[in-house]
């Protein structure tokens, strides 16, 4: 994933980002290390914009 792909909108859903953090929580058993936090914060900023892009389309 890189970082300007939350830019243009995420392709995937809140719901899959937030099973895909929750797995990466999981596998790194509650510590995480620089790499695997430079991924949490990226998938953070993707769910954000899924989020977001989800309640623009409900307004």
């Amino acid at each position: 994933m890189s970082p300007s792909s939350s830019a243009f909108g995420s392709v995937r859903s809140a719901a899959e980002l937030n099973e895909q953090i929750r797995a990466l929580w999981m596998r790194a058993g509650g510590t995480l290390s620089p790499q695997e936090r430079a991924e949490y914060e990226l998938l953070v900023v993707e769910w954000a914009a899924a989020i977001r892009g989800a309640v623009v389309k409900a307004a």
